[in-house]
């Protein structure tokens, strides 16, 4: 360990310009990537390992500080990734599955919930983190699953389905975390003052609805607005910057307003594909296609340089069960809600095991848990960091099996190539 330590300020000590390493990191990775399609993985997988690699858990050229000032780019990826769902959620085409999905999300979502919530509190007695892990458990990471339906070129009922999954079950997680949490934080104990507790309760109700609704209504404003302006460019160049510039308004819009940008530019490739002639979102899919692979490379390989790999041996049994329960809940729920919906049997078969990535959200909401639940003591505290170090840990393990899944999910279907 001293000897790591030693060698990462030396590192650090050369200096070296981060554009360098981003680029050489970058070469290596495409390869990378090319050896575990040959594999038959996903090539994420390869960004994912040689993000490790490089990142601050072994050689440590892709410092703390460096991952710092290369998250703009991590957002800007997953801006794309969000816009590209909204693109294939035209609701005309889901007009037939609609009660279908409505239960595969709502199954899922709540069943995650439910069943992580009853794991959670068998293992530890502890109510307040039982409710807690609960909340964290419904939200999916879309990127994974979005890279390997593209890297694929996968085409379906299936793929339409996780699409629209991955794009809603991200905002419906961020209510349930928002009436638990108030919820967990009433049964913890009050502030110290009592008006401070009630004012608390509220806020945690309606914070995330507020959150939504203006996420919402920002992609609205802003997919409208491009495609007034978009659809009267002759070239593709002409649109792709003005694309660009939507995007880049709205991610920093909204951060800087604290809501989400994940969902605000999703919203915009719904508007769009729902508003818009079919040529001119195919023109918009075209000047799309040669810049997502490279996205998602990026992506993907500071995602793995972010992962620390010191928190593995943390996971414990709290841990496992959460991977075991939520992994359930996903599967069960999904399936559950395809049956009551009446979905087609490829999704009744396949859904639930395409959606189980899992990272930013989740770790953000345990983040928003370490700080709101400091407020209310040692015990606070304690689960607090207990959320925060069992998300990140299992983070890791969703992120990589995930996309494989999702892959076993497409191939079965019968769906990949037919894009």
């Amino acid at each position: 360990m001293q000897f790591l330590s030693s060698y990462h300020d030396w590192i650090e000590s050369l200096g070296l310009p981060p554009l360098l390493l981003l680029g050489f990191s970058t070469a290596i990775a495409f390869y990378l990537g090319s050896a575990a399609r040959r594999l038959r993985l996903p090539s994420i997988i390869g960004f994912m390992v040689i993000g490790v690699l490089m990142g601050p858990s072994v050689f440590n050229l892709l410092s703390e500080t460096k991952l710092t000032d290369f998250s703009v780019i991590t957002r800007i990826a997953l801006s794309f990734v969000a816009l590209s769902i909204g693109l294939e959620l035209k609701f005309s085409a889901m007009k037939s599955s609609g009660r279908a999905m409505t239960f595969i999300i709502l199954g899922e979502s709540l069943l995650a919930f439910a069943v992580v919530f009853v794991a959670v509190l068998l293992v530890t007695g502890d109510v307040v983190m039982s409710l807690l892990f609960g909340a964290i458990a419904p939200p999916s990471a879309p990127a994974g699953t979005v890279a390997v339906i593209q890297e694929n070129r996968a085409r379906g009922p299936l793929t339409n389905a996780l699409y629209a999954v991955v794009g809603f079950d991200d905002g419906l997680g961020i209510v349930i975390f928002g009436f638990v949490s108030a919820i967990a934080m009433s049964i913890i104990g009050s502030a110290p003052l009592p008006g401070e507790a009630s004012l608390s309760f509220l806020s945690l109700i309606g914070l995330p609805i507020v959150e939504i609704i203006a996420s919402m209504g920002i992609g609205a404003i802003l997919g409208l607005l491009f495609s007034v302006l978009g659809r009267k460019r002759r070239s593709s160049p002409e649109v792709l910057i003005l694309l660009i510039a939507c995007i880049f308004f709205c991610t920093g819009a909204t951060l800087h307003f604290g809501f989400s940008f994940i969902l605000a530019n999703m919203v915009i490739g719904i508007i769009v594909v729902n508003t818009q002639a079919s040529p001119f979102v195919q023109r918009i899919r075209d000047v799309l296609s040669p810049l997502m692979p490279f996205l998602f490379l990026l992506f993907f390989m500071l995602a793995g340089a972010s992962l620390h790999l010191a928190a593995l041996p943390a996971l414990g049994l709290i841990g496992i069960v959460y991977l075991g329960a939520r992994s359930a809940g996903k599967i069960g729920g999904a399936t559950f809600g395809a049956l009551v919906g009446r979905a087609e049997k490829v999704l009744r078969r396949y859904i639930g095991i395409g959606i189980l990535s899992q990272a930013g959200v989740a770790i953000g909401l345990s983040l928003v848990v370490k700080e709101e639940f400091a407020a209310f003591g040692q015990r606070g505290a304690d689960i607090g960091a207990a959320i925060l170090t069992t998300i990140t840990a299992t983070s890791i393990v969703f992120e990589i099996i995930g996309p494989i899944f999702a892959r076993i999910a497409l191939k079965g279907a019968g769906e990949i190539g037919k894009g």
